[in-house]
C-alpha cells in the first residue's frame, strides 16, 4: 500500500467523521436536557436533505440559498416535534417519550416514503464541490476537506453558545436540573425549544453534507447513518458535546481505515463501527469523554 492512497482513506475516514459528528452532536445535546434518546433525529436530518433538494430541483434555488431554506425548515420541524411530541410528556415515565420517539421517526420515514417514493434520487451539487485536488499523486475531492472543516467551526461556534452566553448558562442549567431551573422564573420550554433548533440545524447540515458526499437521497437514507451517529454519541460520551465530536471522527476514521487493510471483509463495513463501540463500552461504559463522578452534569 502506498502513502498516496494511506493519506487518501485517512481524509476519507476523517471527512465521514465529520458527518456523524454533526449528527451525533443533536442526540447528547437532546440526551443531556431531557434524557431521551431522540431517534427522530436522524430522519430530520433526511428531511434536510430533501429539503435542500426540492429547494433546488423545484425552486431553482442556488446551492447555497437551498441549504439556508433547509436549515431553517428543520429547525421549525425540530420544534414542531418537540412542542407536538415531547412536550406533553414531559413529566411521563422515559419510556413514554422513548417510544414517541420511535413513533416519529417511523412517521416521518413512511410519509416520505408514500408521497416521494422509496427509489432513490439524485442529488446535485454545485461542480465546485466535486473538484478534485491533486497534491503529488494525492487525490483529494474539495467536499471531503470541506465537511471536516466546517464541522470544526460549527463545534466552535455551538461550544462558544454554550460557555460565553446567557442562552448557553441556561441550556446548561436546564440540562442540571429542570425543575429548580423552572422555580428560578427560566422558561425551561423554550430553552428546550432552542436545544431542538441547534440539534436540528446541524442534522440539516450533516444531512446536506452525506448528500452532497454521496449524491443520492432516499427516505430511509438516515436508518444507518443516525445509528452510527448515535453510536459515535455513546463512543465519546453521550451528554457531551465535545465527546460526540471525537466519537464521529473515531467512528468515520475506524470504518474506512477498516475495509481500507480488510477489504475482504468490505460487506462488513457498517458492523466495524458498532464492534468499536462494544469493545471501547467493555472498557469505559461511560464513553471516551463521559465521566462517571459527574454523572447529571452535561455539555
Amino acid at each position: 500500500m502506498d502513502f498516496a492512497t494511506l493519506f487518501q482513506q485517512i481524509v476519507n475516514g476523517i471527512s465521514l467523521g465529520g458527518m456523524y459528528a454533526l449528527i451525533a452532536i443533536g442526540y447528547t445535546m437532546v440526551y443531556g436536557v431531557l434524557r431521551l434518546i431522540n431517534f427522530a433525529h436522524a430522519d430530520i436530518m433526511m428531511v434536510g436533505a430533501f429539503l435542500c433538494f426540492f429547494a433546488m430541483q423545484y425552486f431553482g434555488l442556488p446551492f447555497w440559498a437551498a441549504c439556508i431554506v433547509s436549515v431553517i425548515f428543520s429547525a421549525l420541524l425540530g420544534t414542531f416535534v418537540d412542542r407536538v411530541a415531547y412536550r406533553p410528556l414531559r413529566f411521563a415515565p422515559r419510556i413514554s417519550m422513548l417510544i414517541t420517539a420511535i413513533g416519529v421517526s417511523f412517521f416521518l420515514e413512511n410519509s416520505f416514503n408514500v408521497f416521494f417514493g422509496s427509489s432513490a434520487q439524485s442529488f446535485s451539487s454545485p461542480e465546485f464541490l466535486s473538484q478534485t485536488i491533486l497534491i503529488n499523486e494525492i487525490s483529494i475531492t474539495l467536499i471531503t476537506l470541506v465537511v471536516p472543516a466546517l464541522t470544526l467551526i460549527l463545534l466552535l461556534m455551538l461550544l462558544y453558545l454554550l460557555y460565553r452566553t446567557k442562552q448557553g448558562m441556561a441550556i446548561r442549567a436546564v440540562a442540571f436540573d429542570v425543575s429548580t431551573v423552572s422555580l428560578m422564573g427560566i422558561n425551561a420550554n423554550k430553552i428546550i425549544s432552542l436545544v431542538f433548533i441547534i440539534g436540528s440545524s446541524l442534522a440539516s447540515v450533516g444531512g446536506i453534507c452525506y448528500a452532497v458526499s454521496y449524491p443520492t437521497i432516499d427516505p430511509f437514507m438516515g436508518v444507518m447513518v443516525g445509528l452510527k451517529a448515535f453510536a459515535a454519541a455513546v463512543l465519546g460520551g453521550i451528554g457531551s458535546v465535545g465527546g460526540a465530536v471525537l466519537g464521529g471522527f473515531i467512528l468515520g476514521f475506524t470504518e474506512v481505515m477498516a475495509v481500507m487493510f480488510l477489504p475482504e471483509l468490505s460487506g462488513y463495513q457498517d458492523a466495524f463501527a458498532f464492534l468499536l463501540l462494544i469493545l471501547v463500552l467493555l472498557f469505559r461504559p461511560v464513553g471516551i469523554m463521559g465521566d462517571e463522578r459527574l454523572e447529571r452534569s452535561r455539555f
